[in-house]
């Protein structure tokens, strides 16, 4: 389960952007919800909220030991909960699809707009809603058992 959303996350992300790089331009935006929701197509060489700037070989270094650690970890420590898998497969698709994008491009394709939030892509999202499935499954773990 997890390699299969890992890979699911992976090659999705990998569609979006190239379908972005190949019928955009940079700055390029389309309005999906006027005001809400567009495509914009930018280029990210730090992290979210415009941390770590211009630091893509220590953004690749970073990112090459979270994926190295998540797949010892996952060797060693198969998790029996689906819903955990899954978290982790997101977070681990969302990682390579990013670090393939540093390696490649030297940045980070985004392309999701929401005009309230930093411009952001599925890689991004499915890191963020891994971390935060996986967050709530360690908490409610946690809960069952003290009582």
């Amino acid at each position: 389960m997890i390699y299969l959303a890992a890979s699911a996350v992976f090659l999705l992300d990998r569609l979006a952007k190239f379908i972005v790089l190949n019928n955009m331009y940079y700055g390029q935006s389309l309005k999906v919800l006027p005001n809400i929701f567009h495509i914009t197509f930018v280029l990210n060489n730090g992290t979210a909220f415009g941390l770590f700037k211009n630091r893509n070989a220590y953004l690749v270094s970073v990112s090459f030991l979270v994926i190295v650690f998540l797949i010892l970890y996952i060797r060693k420590n198969m998790p029996k909960r689906a819903l955990i898998q899954s978290a982790l497969g997101l977070i681990l698709g969302g990682a390579l699809g990013n670090l393939f994008d540093r390696i490649v491009l030297g940045n980070v394709v985004d392309f999701l707009d929401f005009r309230i939030w930093p411009v952001f892509n599925i890689a991004d999202s499915a890191i963020t809603v891994g971390g935060i499935i996986l967050a709530i499954a360690i908490l409610t773990q946690n809960l069952k058992l003290k009582t």
